[in-house]
């Protein structure tokens, strides 16, 4: 039966979805209209991801019923979703690196010459100039894709996927690697695509983002419907108890902890061309953070330190004695971990078990010879995987398999296997749900109340000012402001303060 609504581009009825071992939808729905954006909401594990990718073909509902313009579907594959005029931007983008920008937007449907045996790249670069230039990037259209950044990687994505004549395009948290510029450049396209009467599914973390572009919110919580509301009837308290289930007023749940000895100094560090003259100290069950905007080099540092990138010169003091760290396993045998900002790339085998995962780093505490004395180890992981509430129906899944909330869970218990003095934690909560950066915040508290020292690096200024002890501000590769804790209790005017230095101001 066609879909009576004309306004309706898309409607989902009784939508279930079972993997092994778990009901990932349970009779959801979703209506999205015609030109509008829509926002999907939930935690980890609620679901968002299992439904848009019914809708973009990549699985295939158990039961319920799918409208796409009136016509009642069941796309098989991505294929045929995108010919309907479907098309969806993953939250890790997956362009072909080594060919250029205009073989990327024309793939699978280049022109062509004499007789379609030759592809036409004059032509195609042409045409792709064009359309680079409609939207605003200046860009070469023989450029390889290696060479771009994430934003503008991004940006072909988008246009890929309009000039595929999508009717709708799904978005997954893509704001999740841009910075302020460079959102707000996407926030013009996505309205420049609504006003061509464009739809957009957009799924994402940020509630200020849902506030200002979206028209109307969905929220799933656990693979339930919650409901759906208009932006404008809704606000944050509201939005959070939909998908968490309860109240969280006190989201950061920071414990004052108490504060020990100095554990690492640094002395002025420097690498050239990237960031001079880094002196601090962090001590024992402090928290530091480190705020910055986006490229101020926050991130390299904590990459020296932990023997990822190379000195060039400075000093890192450990428990007074100087040491030298030239490479990770230098900083892990002294009881210095890191979670980086990408744990997909560099904090998972994401083919792997999480019992793998934890205990691969961790084999040589719990080997004699060649042998493994795996029981001792599986306990263990068992021990901390339930103290960090990992939700894993077993520990042989893959971490792959897992949501972006166990996953930064999984990285921090192999760390925690080692006993470190201290933890690095290089944007931790990036792209999971508020449910389990609560949780995350919690265990922050809990191990720098056992003494460990921390240094927390967020571009989330509500991260850095609830859980720091201290914060140092860094710009252009230098530490322009120090704040103490008692400087933070006003939130607003430590936005003001912290963001001030950050600017180099």
């Amino acid at each position: 039966m066609p879909n009576p609504d004309e306004n309706l581009l898309l409607e989902m009825k009784g939508i279930t979805k079972r993997f092994p071992g778990t009901l990932a939808l349970n009779e959801v729905q979703l209506e999205v209209r015609r030109g509008e954006i829509h926002a999907l909401m939930g935690e980890n594990g609620a679901g968002k991801s299992t439904l848009v990718k019914i809708v973009a073909g990549l699985f295939r509902a158990d039961s319920g019923k799918m409208w796409f313009d009136g016509k009642l579907v069941n796309f098989a594959n991505p294929e045929e979703a995108l010919h309907a005029g479907v098309s969806m931007i993953y939250q890790e983008l997956n362009p072909v690196l080594h060919m250029t920008i205009a073989e990327n937007i024309f793939l699978h449907r280049e022109p062509t010459t004499l007789g379609q045996l030759f592809i036409d790249k004059k032509a195609m670069n042409a045409e792709a100039e064009v359309i680079l230039r409609k939207y605003g990037l200046r860009l070469d259209p023989r450029t390889k894709m290696v060479n771009l950044t994430i934003a503008q990687m991004q940006m072909v994505e988008i246009i890929k996927a309009v000039t595929f004549n999508a009717r709708l395009v799904i978005m997954d948290e893509p704001t999740s690697s841009l910075d302020a510029d460079e959102t707000e450049n996407l926030f013009k396209t996505i309205a420049e695509l609504k006003a061509k009467g464009i739809s957009i599914i957009y799924i994402s973390h940020r509630i200020e983002e849902i506030s200002r572009i979206c028209d109307r919110v969905t929220v799933f919580r656990d693979g339930h419907y919650i409901g759906t509301r208009t932006v404008d009837e809704i606000d944050r308290n509201m939005l959070i108890k939909m998908m968490v289930g309860r109240e969280l007023s006190d989201i950061y749940n920071k414990k004052a902890a108490k504060i020990g000895d100095v554990a690492l100094k640094v002395n002025h560090l420097t690498r050239k061309g990237v960031f001079k003259d880094i002196s601090f100290e962090v001590r024992a069950g402090e928290i530091l953070g480190f705020a910055g905007l986006v490229g101020a080099g926050r991130s390299e540092i904590m990459k020296a330190i932990f023997g990822l990138d190379p000195i060039d010169s400075g000093e890192i003091v450990w428990h007074g004695k100087p040491v030298r760290i030239k490479c990770s396993s230098d900083a892990i045998s002294n009881g210095l971990v890191m979670v980086t900002e990408d744990r997909k790339k560099y904090g998972l085998v994401l083919c792997r078990s999480l019992f793998e995962n934890v205990g691969l780093p961790n084999l040589k505490r719990y080997s004699r010879g060649s042998l493994v004395d795996f029981k001792s180890l599986n306990d263990k992981i068992t021990e901390i995987a339930r103290r960090l509430s990992i939700k894993a129906p077993s520990l042989k899944v893959e971490a792959m398999s897992l949501s972006g909330g166990n996953q930064q869970k999984v990285i921090l218990a192999k760390w925690l296997l080692e006993k470190p003095g201290l933890i690095i934690l290089d944007e931790p909560t990036r792209g999971i749900d508020v449910g389990a950066k609560s949780e995350i915040y919690k265990l922050m508290s809990e191990f720098a109340a056992e003494g460990m020292a921390i240094l927390l690096v967020s571009s989330e200024m509500e991260e850095i000012i609830g859980m720091s002890d201290r914060v140092v501000v860094v710009h252009d590769g230098q530490i322009t402001g120090e704040f103490q804790r008692e400087d933070l209790l006003d939130g607003y005017k430590a936005q003001e303060l912290i963001l001030s230095k950050a600017m180099g101001e």
